[in-house]
């Protein structure tokens, strides 16, 4: 039977006046098919008006008008014009038995009123209030009653999250509140503003921004610029839950995901920082053997410390005859059952027999235990929030005393050159008359002097000058033995033993890289040179007296091997303030050479080189790297989502900043030094606008070598004698 609603005509009872207010069942109320509103409440709308009906009643009656038959008859039922999100509330709390399915509500019976009207007006002529009023009418429960966020939360059936957030934004410095009520501010600057909740802090940087760069991301950065982020190397070391339990504050962003938030007590941070570095310097330190440790949050660069390293463990002939007889039967096991997966029991357990008597003889290299008794331990704290320990380093008191060395002297005692006289005790072997005397004339007094008696220093110099060109010559004709000779010079500097070891005079340098890149040392590169230093110095013999042997003891490849870790370490291709257009040039040369792919060692990351950069640099990468149409996407965005969105696309494609791209740069032979920086600029500058270099900066190929074998020696004078400035420099 169809339902349609008109004024009732019930001859049982007196009609229902219109404007009344009765207590109507539950039970009894329905939705009216004349509600304008045709999209409904939503389950989160429902569960709040339910949670606050709860907690105070209702608040506010349903009008409704009474349900009739197609006869006019009244069904006994009433429909809800409005007032429907609450009847689905109320129905909501009988439904979890908290009021009973005939539970009174209070209604205003309408008749008069059109229901599609008065709903229709109940939904236009309201206004919402203000967010502002909204954020500091719940700051004002919070502190005039005392409820916190869940019981907040819980009187109006929000979550206590979104409960935090309005009581943030309710915090937020109340001139900055007005700014918002005028449409000056918008709510995403306000949520950046409430990041860190001090008001006077909140004012100070709304003054120090310019009104053209008050982004969200601008503001949120200066509300967080004096502390440190949760992501930081110092925090991951330490813990969040060990900072907290310190009773450090932590700043959290209620409104972005922060990563964890920002580290407030910064003092206390680097405290237990360094307590827990010193501890596990300490417990190296006493269970290592060391003399002594030290704890720094990063390396001492200025530490002056010389430094010992591992050596090869000293073994008996019997050990050594059983680690070789272990290693041959277990290379002889392995190749036996190289295609058996897995093997059979047996074998697999007489592998692993194997694997434990060689691990009983102890580890192949270690320190010596007399370097140990004088050297020490520095435990830094790493880019990756690691705990790094360097070992062998020792204090210029600890080092050993230098055997004193043995001075040539005369008869007397005196050394060589500081007499005036001869060593034959004779001024000059001259007589009176100032001539010097014949053999056959001498005095018969003469003394014959020591045949043993040491040579004047003038005589010794200039016999072993003589005897130092014959050794050039010599070495000069032997290009095996002079490449041993430098390795052995290098390694002598390299390896800390002292230069004065080798009678080659061959110095080198090492510019701390670390100096100008961060994370330099937890680089791809930069333990892959560290590793393999190590590798080199464990077996390095303890003097110096011991190392021409050795060098001269390796094969052909391990010492070009050598070499080449020498040689790498004097490279300094850093372009700083110094004006070093050759060694630059020359830098750009080996890269070509050696078909440097930085992609290897390199990515763009945000920390690495995104947030370091304009957003045009950062559209012009996502164009050259990965396409215009991707870079066209998030051109709009802030410059934190830009980032956010450029990094994982760019770490996958091979793009690379113009600086750290190989260019074959093709330099005349005859370039200045000028030239060549011109060059290197020119190129790089190319490189930077996504060209490729210009073909005056690349010649063609067979004409490069052709001119460079032809003018080569003469161009190196020409440039030599046009800039003895840049060279001296140099």
């Amino acid at each position: 039977m169809s339902l349609q609603t008109q004024t009732p005509t019930n001859p049982g009872r007196a009609p229902v006046q219109s404007g009344d207010v009765h207590e109507i069942a539950l039970n009894k109320l329905k939705a009216s098919p004349r509600n304008a509103r045709r999209v409904g409440h939503t389950a989160d709308d429902v569960e709040a008006r339910a949670a606050s009906i709860r907690v105070k009643g209702l608040l506010q009656p349903l009008v409704v008008e009474p349900e009739v038959k197609e006869g006019g008859q009244e069904s006994g039922y009433y429909l809800v014009t409005i007032g429907e999100g609450r009847r689905q509330a109320l129905k909501l709390l009988a439904k979890r038995k908290l009021i009973g399915k005939a539970e009174l509500v209070r209604c205003v019976v309408d008749t008069r009123n059109d229901p599609a009207e008065i709903s229709l007006d109940e939904n236009v002529s309201r206004r919402d209030m203000h967010p502002a009023d909204q954020f500091e009418a719940f700051k004002d429960l919070a502190d005039r009653k005392g409820y916190g966020a869940e019981e907040i939360g819980a009187r109006f059936g929000v979550s206590p999250q979104i409960v935090r957030q309005r009581l943030r934004l309710g915090s937020v410095a109340p001139a900055l509140l007005d700014l918002y009520r005028e449409d000056a501010l918008t709510l995403e600057q306000m949520m950046a503003f409430a990041v860190n909740p001090d008001p006077e802090r909140q004012m100070q940087v709304f003054a120090q921004l310019p009104q053209n760069n008050r982004q969200a991301y601008a503001i949120r950065r200066a509300m967080t610029d004096t502390k440190v982020s949760a992501d930081d190397r110092r925090v991951q070391f330490v813990g969040l839950e060990a900072y907290a339990e310190a009773g450090g504050p932590v700043l959290r962003d209620l409104f972005t995901e922060d990563r964890g938030g920002w580290i407030e007590d910064v003092v206390l941070l680097d405290q237990l920082v360094l307590e827990k570095l010193a501890a596990i310097a300490v417990n190296v330190r006493d269970t290592e053997g060391w003399k002594w440790s030290a704890a720094y949050l990063d390396f001492p660069g200025a530490h002056g410390c010389s430094r010992v390293w591992e050596r090869v463990m000293q073994r008996s002939a019997q050990d050594v005859e059983a680690i070789n007889a272990l290693q041959t039967e277990d290379a002889a096991l392995t190749e036996q059952w190289a295609d058996v997966e897995p093997p059979p029991p047996e074998v697999a357990a007489r592998f692993e027999a194997i694997q434990d008597a060689l691990e009983a003889f102890g580890e192949t290299y270690g320190y010596d235990p007399a370097e140990k008794a004088r050297a020490g331990v520095f435990v830094v704290l790493s880019q990756y929030g690691e705990a790094r320990i360097d070992r062998g380093f020792v204090r210029p008191e600890d080092e050993p005393a230098p055997e004193p060395e043995e001075v040539e002297g005369d008869e007397t005692g005196q050394p060589d050159g500081e007499g005036d006289e001869d060593a034959d005790g004779y001024g000059g072997g001259q007589g009176e008359d100032g001539e010097g005397d014949d053999a056959q004339t001498q005095a018969p007094d003469e003394p014959v002097g020591d045949a043993t008696a040491p040579l004047s220093a003038r005589l010794v110099a200039d016999l072993t000058a003589h005897r130092s060109a014959a050794l050039r010559d010599a070495l000069a004709g032997d290009p095996d033995l002079a490449l041993v000779a430098l390795v052995h010079a290098l390694v002598l500097r390299v390896f800390g033993v002292g230069g004065f070891a080798s009678c080659l005079d061959i110095r080198m340098g090492s510019h701390v890289l670390s100096n100008d890149g961060d994370g330099i040392e937890d680089s791809l590169a930069g333990l892959a040179n560290a590793e393999r230093h190590a590798a080199w110095a464990r077996q390095m013999p303890q003097g110096a007296e011991a190392m021409w042997d050795f060098v001269v003891g390796l094969d052909g490849d391990s010492r070009a091997s050598l070499l080449a870790h020498c040689v790498s370490l004097s490279l300094n291709a850093v372009r700083g303030f110094e004006r070093r257009p050759l060694a630059l040039a020359h830098a750009e040369t080996l890269a070509t050479a050696l078909d440097l792919d930085m992609t290897a060692y390199w990515k763009p990351t945000a920390g690495r080189y995104l947030d370091r950069v304009t957003k045009a640099h950062v559209l012009a990468a996502v164009t050259e790297g990965v396409s215009a149409e991707a870079a066209g996407r998030i051109a709009g965005l802030r410059k934190p989502e830009m980032v956010a969105a450029a990094e994982p696309m760019l770490v996958q494609t091979p793009w690379l900043p113009a600086l750290l791209r190989t260019v074959k740069l093709g330099l005349a032979s005859d370039s200045t030094g000028d030239d060549a920086e011109q060059a290197v600029d020119g190129a790089v500058s190319d490189t930077a606008q996504g060209q490729s270099p210009s073909p005056e900066a690349e010649p063609d190929a067979e004409t490069s070598a052709a001119d460079g074998q032809a003018d080569q020696p003469a161009s190196q004078v020409e440039a030599l004698q046009a800039e003895p400035e840049e060279i001296a420099a140099e």
